[in-house]
């Protein structure tokens, strides 16, 4: 008996690494059926359920964005800034996103992240209660946000920016949103 488990237990490790391989995305990877966000600094791309908006619907200092919506409301949309400030590292990139987000939001902080194409990134995790304003989730709503940001090729200043109303973005999904970064 004990030279039939070597075997299938050999098997089944080579199958569980096998299948381990392909569940992992590479930096940059785009899912199958997932949209992408191109602007000349980075790219990002969206889970199904998202729809890029037209440079007359997005904000004017966004490059590009995507919005989901659930009954009229946003509930999570992705922004691309450049040039947003004029920084010469990530850590000074970071500290100036960290400025854009709505007073009385809990910031978790940053950390150092690997994004595809950049020398340095940063990433700050932060949640904040929704104004009720612009579309957006009711007035109270729970709010998760996500920033990237770094240096381009060109050393200008990006940030990536996802906010989701609490459970509208599963983690996976965000997970892969940020593997999707590319910097360019």
């Amino acid at each position: 008996m004990k030279t039939r488990r070597a075997p299938l237990a050999a098997a089944l490790l080579t199958t569980a690494v096998a299948l381990t391989g392909c569940g992992s995305s590479e930096a940059g990877s785009v899912p199958d059926g997932w949209g992408t966000l191109k602007t000349k600094g980075v790219d990002v791309s969206y889970p199904k359920g998202y729809e890029e908006q037209s440079p007359g619907q997005r904000g004017r200092h966004n490059a590009a964005a995507a919005v989901r919506t659930e009954d009229g409301r946003k509930v999570s949309v992705i922004t691309v800034q450049l040039g947003f400030t004029e920084a010469n590292s990530a850590e000074q990139a970071a500290i100036a996103a960290e400025a854009g987000i709505q007073l009385g939001a809990d910031v978790k902080g940053q950390k150092d992240v690997e994004l595809a194409g950049a020398d340095e990134a940063k990433r700050i995790d932060f949640t904040f209660e929704a104004t009720g304003e612009d579309g957006g989730p009711p007035e109270g709503t729970p709010v998760r946000g996500v920033i990237l940001t770094g240096l381009d090729s060109t050393d200008s200043a990006f940030a990536v920016r996802v906010d989701a109303r609490r459970g509208s973005l599963p983690d996976g999904d965000l997970d892969r949103i940020i593997d999707s970064v590319e910097v360019h």
